[in-house]
């Protein structure tokens, strides 16, 4: 016969077991943890994720690095200025000795060739009245009038001179020209230091003349000389337009 005690005890423990089975949710005092079980297998790869930002660039590195790769040319910078001239170098050996123009057949057919072409193209120009030939010089004119200054400069970068009749025969040929434009030329001759003192371009006195009658008379006033339609010269001031002539 189980005493009063007993019997509370049993009441309980009946309790206890009937509402932790009602509500599955007692628990017991917990046990002494069990040994980890052993690592599974690597699970798959995932997929891949979206690209992240740039992130910030790096320290720069030492000195000592391998160096990168060279980059794109740049534009092209201003031209310098021109350095000093360098020593000259040493002479060089002298060449083989070639044979005088006089003997040699090449020089001498370009020569031949050269030679007629210039004759045929005098022949042009004087048929065509461009040009004059007068003893060694030609004589031509571009038909314009300007001063004698002007005048001086075009036979000059035409590689010629203003035109100078040194004697009868080189008068006449420039006459000639000055009758076919019938307009009035300078020559050349200027006025020297010495008041009615002519002389030509080179200082060099006079060795022909065909002054008019009373000429000159400027007296350091004129100091050009021009030739009229008659042949005749004139001494009159050098701002004066006149046809050009040159001789060559």
């Amino acid at each position: 016969m189980l005493s009063l005690q007993s019997l509370h005890i049993f009441a309980a423990a009946v309790f206890f077991l009937v509402t932790c089975h009602a509500e599955e949710k007692c628990a017991g005092t917990p046990g002494i943890p069990g040994t980890p079980g052993a690592n599974g297998l690597p699970g798959r790869d995932g997929r891949d994720g979206m690209k992240g930002d740039p992130g910030p660039p790096g320290p720069q590195g030492p000195p000592s690095g391998m160096p990168g790769l060279p980059g794109r040319d740049g534009v092209p910078g201003m031209k310098g200025p021109q350095g000093e001239k360098g020593n000259k170098g040493e002479r060089g050996e002298p060449g083989l000795q070639g044979l005088p123009a006089s003997v040699d057949p090449e020089v001498q057919e370009s020569l031949h060739v050269l030679t007629h072409r210039i004759s045929r193209l005098e022949g042009v120009l004087t048929l065509e009245g461009k040009i004059t030939e007068v003893g060694e010089k030609i004589l031509a004119t571009n038909g314009k009038e300007v001063n004698f200054e002007t005048t001086l400069k075009a036979c000059e970068h035409a590689g010629g001179s203003i035109s100078t009749p040194k004697n009868q025969e080189e008068n006449d040929a420039i006459l000639d020209i000055v009758k076919q434009f019938n307009r009035y030329a300078y020559l050349g001759i200027r006025e020297s230091d010495v008041p009615g003192e002519f002389r030509y371009l080179d200082g060099k006195p006079l060795n022909y003349t065909n002054w008019r009658a009373h000429e000159p008379n400027g007296k350091g006033g004129e100091n050009c000389v021009e030739m009229y339609t008659d042949g005749g010269w004139n001494d009159k001031k050098c701002n004066q337009y006149r046809l050009t002539i040159c001789e060559f």
